[in-house]
């Protein structure tokens, strides 16, 4: 046999050359980000009876020319500069279309990264709503032994509004940091296995700056958000998902997570889903917590969530307040600060969702960028969202 074959000729690059040390490397990540579940242990949801229809096409929109920083592009060769690999967007609950690249199939799950933190604190709204959580208790109240770690004197409340005064730096590309410790106890990085993501969770030191005075950005807070609510209800944040958001929302497809030696879900970053089912989520969050007639969460849980919760002057001590000048950050959702009121939730490498309630469009953005983080690409994202939002 010779000449490439059928995932060479698609992918540019063999399977075989896909490996547990660069599979968050670009160009790999157009095939990882989309088969996680080959790389990493992971869990699955299951999804709603019902499946999933066809895509749609988003016809004359992709021409549509939007202005950006460096001059005005059309809506298509944005999503091509910007590495993006599948694209929903719905409009007052109605599918405008979709958009996929050549590498991702329609109906693809894809990893999320950090909207997965979005999504675990939906789960804990709603079992706050039926008394089963309490953001106000200390975290102790949940995990004794977080005794003497930075989350010995937390509240659960500084865990989802990122206001932990942690010592811990998200040091995506340095292999000797902490974060790269990090990554080994979730098994996303060569040389796991040794030490469990829970266990690493309670070596992090805290800072000297009380607790709830400066949002800072760090994805251990939302996996100890994971441990809170399994230990609140003892029973794992997989059939929670499940029975809780996945079914009642008429999911279309299976989600997945990522686990660790334990099997304690990432649920800082480790979810994937297709971009249908990550817009339902902005859709189920744009109409106050209902989806297909029933209330999964409280509607008073998304208001403060999304409107009028989480403190501005914490946001603006953090060192992401340039994306969202007027913002702030709720129950690890952003609030942008617009005249629209638009939210979103963000994770590294171009996952965006984001909902904008003054023209009622939802839009889920998955991406395989090359750099985790780009901060001139994510302004002109936001730009483009918000308009693509204004004009569809």
């Amino acid at each position: 046999m010779s000449g490439k074959t059928a995932f060479e000729a698609r992918y540019g690059f063999a399977r075989k050359d896909v490996r547990l040390d660069n599979w968050r490397l670009s160009p790999f990540n157009r095939w990882s980000f989309q088969n996680v579940g080959e790389l990493v242990p992971s869990a699955h949801v299951a999804a709603a009876p019902a499946g999933e229809s066809q895509a749609k096409s988003l016809g004359a929109l992709l021409e549509e020319r939007i202005s950006l920083a460096g001059g005005s592009e059309t809506v298509e060769s944005f999503l091509k500069r910007s590495d993006t690999d599948g694209l929903t967007i719905l409009k007052a609950g109605k599918s405008v279309g979709d958009w996929s690249a050549p590498h991702m199939p329609f109906g693809a799950r894809h990893i999320i990264f950090s909207i997965s933190k979005s999504v675990t604190a939906i789960l804990a709204g709603i079992l706050e709503g039926e008394g089963l959580f309490d953001p106000s208790a200390p975290v102790t109240h949940y995990i004794p032994e977080a005794k003497g770690s930075a989350y010995g004197d937390a509240s659960v409340r500084n865990v989802l509004d990122m206001t932990v005064s942690l010592d811990f730096e998200e040091a995506y590309l340095d292999p000797e940091s902490a974060f790269a410790r990090y990554r080994r106890s979730t098994l996303w990085n060569p040389g796991g296995g040794s030490e469990s993501l829970a266990a690493f969770l309670m070596t992090i030191p805290r800072l000297a700056e009380p607790h709830g005075q400066t949002y800072r950005y760090r994805s251990p807070n939302s996996d100890v958000l994971g441990i809170l609510v399994e230990r609140a209800l003892g029973r794992r944040v997989i059939e929670l998902l499940s029975e809780k958001l996945w079914q009642p929302l008429g999911a279309g497809s299976e989600m997945s997570v990522t686990v660790d030696m334990e099997g304690t879900a990432r649920t800082a970053g480790g979810m994937s889903m297709t971009p249908r089912d990550l817009a339902r989520i902005g859709e189920m969050m744009r109409q106050g917590g209902t989806a297909n007639g029933r209330r999964i969460v409280p509607e008073a849980w998304v208001r403060d969530t999304v409107a009028t919760g989480g403190s501005h002057e914490a946001w603006q001590r953090g060192t992401m307040a340039f994306l969202f000048p007027k913002g702030r950050y709720r129950n690890k959702w952003y609030q942008t600060g617009h005249d629209s009121g638009a939210f979103c939730g963000i994770g590294i490498h171009g996952q965006w969702l984001y909902v904008n309630p003054k023209t009622e469009v939802v839009i889920a953005k998955m991406s395989s960028q090359p750099e985790p983080v780009d901060d001139r690409l994510d302004g002109d994202v936001v730009v483009f969202l918000e308009t693509l939002s204004g004009i569809v």
